[in-house]
This record gives C-alpha cells, sequence and structure tokens, in this order.
C-alpha cells in the first residue's frame, strides 16, 4: 500500500513539474505560426554601442575592430568595471590610432568591481541625454554584418522597446547546442505572441530613455533579462530576433559551462520572483502568461522534481513487480539526465535530458541562493579570451 501512494504522489509531483514544458511548447508553437516580420523601412536612428568591460586585455583590440566593421557608424561607451589589467590602456590606445572608427566616445571608469549590472547601471546615469538606440554587447561577442542596420529597421516599428540577438557559439558542448535550439524556439514564440522576458546579453537593443537606472537591481545579474523585462513593463515589447547572430565563445568545459549555467538560472528566477505581482496582473495583458509560465518553469518545476525524485528512491527501496514499468519510467529518465550531463546525449533523450540538467542547474541555484551567496560578481572564464585572442 506505501508504495502504492508513493507511486501516486510520484507521479503527481512529476506531472506538475513536466507539465509547464509541454504546455508551453505546445503554445510558443501554435503562436510562432504568425511570426514577427522586420520593417521594411529603415530607422536611421543614431545607435550608442554599450560596452561593459573587465579585465578584457586579451580581446578589448580585437572587440573593437569587429564594432568600427560595422556598416553603421556608431558612438560608443565604454563602462569598466575597475580592471586591473590594462583594458583601459589598450583601448584608449587603440582608438588613438582609429580616430575615425567612432563618431564620439566615452570610457567610464568605476573605482572597485560591483558586477555588471551596477556597470550598466551606471552607464545609464550618464547617458540620460543619449537619443536613438542604445546596443549592449560584450567583449567576446562578435556581430555579424548588418547586425546594426537590421537592429535599426527593427526600431521603425514604434511598438518595438527592445531587441536582442541569437547566438552562434563557438565550442558548443552537447548539452550546450540541445539547451540553445530549445531556448530559440521559446524565445522566438514568446516574441510573436507579445514579449519574452529574457534577451541575450552579448547583442540586445533598446529604445533610450525607455528605461532608467532604477529598472535594474544592482546585487543581481541578468542584467539582460532585467532590461528586456523592464521594456515590457513600461509598455514596449522585448522581442528575440532569430536572424540577428552574433559570435561567442562557451567555456571550454563542462564545468565551465554548468558554471555559467547556474549563475544566469540564479539571475533569472531572482527577476521571476521580483515580478511576481505582475504573474497574474490584468495590466501588462499577454504577458502575464509568458511570466507565470516562465515562473512555473524556473521556480516550481524543479522543487517539484525534486519532491518526485526522494519518492522514486522510497518506493524502490520496496521494489514490487506490478510497478516495474515505473521503474523502467524512471531508468529512462536517469539515464536521459546523465547522458545528457555528460556532453553523451542522443535522439530520443536529449530533449528529456536537456530538461531534466536544466531543473538540476535551477535548483543548484535556488540552493546559492538559500545560502546567501549572490553570483553577480562573477569568476571569468579566462580560457574563452585565451581562445579568442589566438
Amino acid at each position: 500500500m506505501a508504495a502504492q501512494w508513493l507511486m501516486v504522489g510520484e507521479l503527481a509531483l512529476a506531472g506538475l513539474s513536466l507539465a509547464p514544458f509541454a504546455l508551453h511548447r505546445f503554445n510558443v508553437a501554435r503562436w510562432s505560426k504568425i511570426p514577427l516580420e522586420i520593417p521594411a523601412q529603415n530607422s536611421n536612428l543614431q545607435i550608442t554601442i554599450l560596452l561593459p568591460v573587465w579585465n578584457e586585455a586579451l580581446v578589448i583590440e580585437k572587440k573593437l575592430a569587429d564594432l568600427a566593421a560595422q556598416e553603421v557608424k556608431c558612438d560608443l561607451v565604454i563602462v569598466d568595471s575597475a580592471s586591473d589589467d590594462n583594458t583601459v590602456k589598450i583601448a584608449e590606445s587603440w582608438l588613438a590610432d582609429f580616430p575615425e572608427s567612432f563618431k564620439f566616445t566615452k570610457i567610464i571608469k568605476m573605482p572597485t568591481r560591483l558586477g555588471k549590472t551596477p556597470a550598466v547601471i551606471l552607464a545609464l546615469d550618464q547617458m540620460k541625454d543619449v537619443e536613438g538606440i542604445i546596443v549592449m554587447t560584450d567583449a567576446d561577442a562578435f556581430l555579424s554584418q548588418g547586425s546594426l542596420e537590421r537592429i535599426q529597421h527593427w526600431f521603425s516599428d514604434a511598438t518595438i522597446g527592445a531587441v536582442g540577438g541569437t547566438p552562434q557559439r563557438v565550442g558548443d558542448l552537447e548539452s550546450e547546442k540541445s539547451h540553445r535550439d530549445i531556448y530559440t524556439i521559446l524565445r522566438s514564440g514568446e516574441s510573436s505572441f507579445d514579449s519574452t522576458p529574457f534577451l541575450e546579453g552579448s547583442l540586445m537593443a533598446w529604445r533610450a530613455g525607455k528605461i532608467s537606472s532604477s529598472d535594474l537591481y544592482p546585487t543581481a545579474n541578468a542584467d539582460d533579462a532585467q532590461i528586456a523585462t523592464a521594456i515590457r513593463l513600461n509598455g514596449l515589447r522585448a522581442i528575440h530576433d532569430s536572424e540577428l547572430f552574433f559570435t561567442d565563445y562557451m567555456p571550454t568545459t563542462g564545468k565551465g559551462q554548468r558554471r555559467q549555467k547556474v549563475r544566469r538560472a540564479q539571475g533569472l528566477i531572482r527577476l521571476l520572483a521580483r515580478k511576481r505581482k505582475f504573474w497574474f496582473s490584468s495590466r501588462v495583458g499577454r504577458f502575464g502568461k509568458i511570466l507565470r509560465m516562465n515562473a512555473w518553469m524556473h521556480i516550481f518545476s524543479p522543487f517539484l522534481m525534486f519532491g518526485a525524485t526522494i519518492m522514486a528512491i522510497l518506493r524502490n527501496i520496496s521494489f514490487t513487480e506490478e510497478l516495474a514499468w515505473l521503474s523502467l519510467l524512471e531508468m529512462y529518465c536517469l539515464a536521459a539526465w546523465l547522458l545528457v550531463r555528460s556532453q553523451k546525449g542522443f535522439t530520443g533523450v536529449k530533449t528529456a535530458g536537456t530538461i531534466l540538467f536544466g531543473m538540476e542547474n535551477l535548483f543548484i541555484a535556488m540552493f546559492t541562493t538559500a545560502r546567501g551567496k549572490s553570483l553577480h560578481i562573477w569568476d571569468q572564464h579566462s580560457d574563452v579570451r585565451e581562445e579568442i585572442s589566438k
């Protein structure tokens, strides 16, 4: 009898945990039937590049050359988080050697390192008079040709407040490829329906003056998602462009990629929790549905799956043949999780393994937060910078 009740509890918790993934994927498929179309007209709005940096001496010259090679000439604002290498010196030297690369340049120097979000907040405070479009990009991300002009086209639509790009990642491990495929599908569908709360900070743009520094939470990461959500809550749309490409580099080890995912997960969880009053708010319209579905997947699903796992362990202590089918299903889930986690996933286990691996990272992020540890100031992935500089 105990095994039967444990089975019921396990299936109920697992079902509640996985239901939002299936439901949201179904909804996204429907929403994507009416894809977003980029406006034919170019807004010709002025673009100001915001480039946050910290210890980027190995890549800063390559990054500046990449921006200068774009077909749209821009202003450039660099905000340096108290680098202790030669990042600022190298940037100043490069800008002096190529003075025609940008219309206007400014380097903001922070006295101490506080994390990327405080750096962005400081930059926004000093960019209050900027008009047009602000494009934020990372030092280790490189834009495809035509990116800035494509961004200008999007902003000829007066309802668009923010646009995010799509990564073409170098050094993807197997689990990352599967995760990114799912991510792109979800973000594109949410954008077609209304807006997405999550954009890629390696290349994102927003209308100048439509967010302020007070919209961002300084002791949290995921500044890109904070900006995207703030833009939507301030009345404009935040969309993912699946054809606005940039190239960036993943950490070269599975451990490095997991560390990156847990840090990102913590930022998204904290953002969704802070915006909980909008989950069922009629004021934000369709966006409320997107927020609460993501909250279910990012906050509640990992706890529910953890509970289901505990019940599965307890039930299998007293194995019964009549529930052998459930043990086989559990073995499949365990195998899928382990294979994807070890970068050995294949068709038939990839989707399930990616979801379960994602829940593991989310659960670790929540446990880390519960311990009072914030990951908004992080250790740089030095292997990535070394790879780019070759």
